[in-house]
Parts: C-alpha cells; structure tokens; sequence
C-alpha cells in the first residue's frame, strides 16, 4: 500500500507543476508570451480554462496532501 501511496504522490505532484506552468501569468515579461497564446481566444474563454486549471491544481493539491499524510500515518505498517 505504501508504494501505491508513493505512485499516486508522484503523480499528484507532476499534475500540480504541469496545471501551475499552464495557467496564465498577469506579470509582464515571460509572463506576456502566454499572453498570445490567450489574446486570441475570448476573455471569456480564457477565464474558463483558467478556471478549471486553478480547480484540478486544488484537487492535485488536496490528493498530495491526504495521500502524504496517510503515508506518514501509517508508515511502515502497510
């Protein structure tokens, strides 16, 4: 179970860098390349995905923490 634990931390942890890297930046400098990216698609558009890129880096976050915590808990005895 422990190992399980490990993987599904791993993973958690990749899914939160790669959804906090895609998520528009409102600083100026490499912050404005993602800004082409999102100047041709709607505003409202735009929100939506970053909406819902700030929502599955919550769950990330919140599966990261449980699935730590549970590892930390129960340790060795799995």
């Amino acid at each position: 179970m422990g190992v399980v634990l490990g993987i599904l931390i791993v993973i958690a942890a990749l899914f939160m860098i790669v959804t906090v890297l895609l998520q528009s930046s409102n600083a100026k400098g490499l912050g404005a390349i993602a800004g082409e990216v999102t100047a041709n698609m709607s505003k409202k558009q735009a929100a939506s995905v970053d909406a819902k890129l700030a929502l599955g880096t919550k769950i990330a976050a919140g599966v990261f923490i449980v699935a730590s915590l549970l590892l930390w808990i129960f340790g060795e005895t799995f």
